[in-house]
């Protein structure tokens, strides 16, 4: 929801000078200078909730550490502590309007989260915004911090939470393909090596396939965001905890764990942690594998519905919408495009990620925002294409069971099951010779009297075909 900001102004000053500041923002100069600065993209912070969240979390963790400390008053923690709760409760939202992409390693989202959680804590005090004596953005709310320990703190907390949200929409993608699996188990279909007949199947193998792909995924996903749960609170600058004073680290990750229920933990070198952004590298290698594997599921479902009468048509997709302005009756498998789109976006956003993590000069990586905003954004459009592919697609798959058997019995490839019991020899003779006359394997093993029919048909029963068994079949010859 966007801000009707006031006409009416107040005057702010910083280092650069100073400026008038809309009267009814909770925002205040340093965060109207990064709006000015940074109009990148469309990617603002208001839109990333659970990242404006963990900002508020960690803004809690180094209220409370400083109170311990006695760094801050009472009422000045008290009054911190509520403006935090209502940002959890998802209010002032709309007060974090910067752009996520910006210069500065995430100095303006800092600060806006800063300035927001002050501007608040005042009048919970009885006080006016901007009155900042009385509770400061960087005195107080940025008490022994500095962007480049609570930032990616921030990002680690939001980040987390946001993996948490995507296994649940992931799990429920993976029980809509084992559904299908367990509703097409009886469809015998032929499957497919290099686009070229293979041997038999069930289209039930199919679908269980792309669930057990997805599935490994998960452990995945899981591993890489335990990094997350390290952070490097009280590095402050670079990693010295200069302006912190001793014991502020641990009471502050004390209280994120309090705060949060999550096993976090403080980096064993808070200067190496510092410039490190691996946790995002591996985290957004691990969605890029998902993406991966959903574009060869989504090219799959493509080829197995294609047609509906001159390509494979095994599988009906369902009909969302008129695939053209021009052919009358064509209908387009556009879900499964749209995810195929998705997944080439993670890709890209992966490499953005990789290339900003080599970017870490020194003790500082000034490229987080972009690789948070990367991250970020990854996640919700799997989230996003996940939910579409389920609802819209998935769930609404039926088989051409027919089409799966005709083509089974048609097919040179079944020869392969034969394999075994006439040899190879025999096996590429069937296979030519159906070739050359368009006879069925099934018609000229039983011309050439390689094997009886019984034995034939037992051989050629799907459930003989599709995984391993042991048959007492012998040549009507040797």
């Amino acid at each position: 929801m966007e801000q009707k900001l006031s006409k009416k102004t107040r005057m702010e000053s910083d280092l650069i000078g100073s400026r008038e500041v809309p009267e009814n923002a909770l925002y205040g100069v340093q965060t109207l200078r990064g709006i000015e600065n940074f109009r990148i993209s469309k990617f603002h912070l208001s839109e990333y909730p659970l990242f404006i969240q963990a900002l508020a979390i960690t803004k809690m963790g180094a209220a409370i550490a400083n109170r311990e400390l006695d760094l801050l008053t009472e009422e000045q923690t008290d009054a911190i502590l509520k403006a935090c709760k209502e940002i959890l409760e998802g209010k002032h939202h709309e007060q974090f309007p910067v752009d996520m992409i910006q210069g500065g390693a995430g100095t303006t989202t800092n600060m806006n989260a800063n300035e927001v959680i002050a501007n608040r804590a005042l009048e919970l005090m009885g006080h006016q915004r901007g009155e900042y004596q009385y509770c400061s953005p960087n005195d107080h709310v940025n008490r022994s911090q500095s962007t480049n320990d609570a930032y990616p703190t921030a990002i680690h907390i939001g980040l987390y939470y946001t993996h948490l949200k995507l296994l649940k929409h992931f799990g429920i993608l993976i029980e809509s393909f084992r559904k299908k699996g367990k509703a097409f188990a009886h469809i015998i279909k032929m499957g497919r090596t290099q686009l070229e007949d293979a041997v038999p199947m069930t289209l039930g193998q199919t679908f269980n396939g792309f669930a057990s792909i997805l599935e490994d995924e998960v452990k995945n996903l899981d591993f890489a965001a335990q990094d997350f749960l390290t952070v490097n609170m009280g590095a402050t600058a670079i990693g010295t905890g200069i302006t912190a004073e001793p014991e502020y680290a641990e009471k502050c990750i004390d209280a994120l764990r309090k705060i949060t229920g999550l096993d976090i933990k403080l980096a064993t070198d808070l200067i190496g942690a510092t410039s490190d952004t691996s946790c995002m590298v591996g985290y957004s290698s691990a969605m890029r594998r998902v993406a991966v594997k959903m574009n060869k599921i989504c090219n799959d479902l493509r080829l197995l519905a294609s047609g509906p009468r001159c390509g494979l048509g095994e599988i009906n997709l369902p009909a969302m919408q008129p695939g053209s302005s021009i052919m009358p009756g064509k209908v387009n498998p556009v879900i499964p495009e749209v995810m195929n789109q998705i997944s080439y976006k993670v890709i890209g956003n992966d490499l953005c990620v990789t290339m900003s993590g080599e970017a870490a000069q020194m003790e500082l990586n000034a490229m987080e925002p972009v690789m948070a905003q990367c991250c970020f954004e990854s996640a919700d459009l799997l989230m996003n294409g996940f939910d579409t592919l389920r609802t819209l697609c998935i769930d609404g798959i039926t088989a051409n069971e027919e089409t799966c058997k005709r083509d089974v019995h048609n097919s040179i490839g079944v020869v392969t099951a034969l394999n075994p019991i006439i040899g190879y020899k025999n096996s590429t003779k069937i296979a030519k010779e159906a070739l050359e006359t368009g006879k069925g394997v099934y018609e000229l093993v039983l011309e050439h009297n390689i094997l009886s029919k019984k034995d034939l048909d037992t051989i050629l029963k799907p459930e003989n075909m599709i995984k391993p068994v042991k048959l007492d079949i012998h040549l009507n010859y040797e």
